[in-house]
């Protein structure tokens, strides 16, 4: 199924946060988008507008589409022991595109969802080309050896940041070990995951 790939700024916007990182232009214009500008009087949003945004924010943040993110949601609430909007961002997190992009590999999820598709990245000494593939604690994501020369990976890598503290990364061998879920005060998106759970609960 086909996926956003138009203006990321103007989905900022939207959110009136930088959704997608350091943003100049969302910088210069932190508002709305429309014809009308900052001027354009607007109402206060509902209850149910404001569940409904986190759950698009989400959802354009981590790069999931509608069914895949309810069937999350589903799987999340069947799942015993636990918060549910917590257990929700931990499954999310533990889908290999967006390990691969935490892990540096690549330097944004819709990169990171290319070299997997792509059939650049292997778990556990295996392809695996399913994006949303959930890993477990334990398993091995690496840089498929006749890949690891390529440009894309070799500039991401360069400048990859601290690890995050679910995950270890070995540079000699290209690989990093998924350690276990994130606590929620280790995710550093700005989710409010009630509202979500608010709205598929009505």
């Amino acid at each position: 199924m086909a996926r956003y790939i138009g203006p990321k700024t103007k989905i900022a916007r939207r959110f009136r946060e930088p959704i997608y990182g350091p943003d100049r232009s969302f910088e210069r214009k932190n508002y709305p988008p429309g014809m009308h500008g900052n001027s354009r009087r607007r109402g206060k949003t509902s209850e149910y507008g404001l569940q409904l945004m986190e759950k698009q924010k989400a959802k354009y943040i981590y790069g999931i589409l509608e069914r895949q993110f309810k069937n999350t949601f589903r799987k999340a609430a069947g799942k015993k022991g636990g918060v549910l909007g917590e257990v929700l961002l931990q499954l999310i997190e533990s889908r290999l595109d967006n390990t691969v992009f935490r892990l540096g590999i690549a330097p944004t999820r819709s990169a990171a969802r290319q070299l997997v598709t792509h059939k650049h990245i292997t778990v556990n000494n295996k392809v695996v080309n399913i994006p949303s593939y959930q890993l477990r604690p334990g398993d091995i994501v690496a840089v498929r050896e006749r890949s690891k020369s390529l440009e894309v990976i070799q500039n991401s890598l360069s400048g990859r940041g601290n690890p995050y503290s679910w995950l270890e990364w070995d540079d000699s061998l290209m690989a990093g070990k998924f350690v276990n879920y994130p606590e929620r005060e280790e995710i550093p998106e700005n989710i409010k995951e009630q509202l979500i759970v608010e709205l598929y609960s009505k």
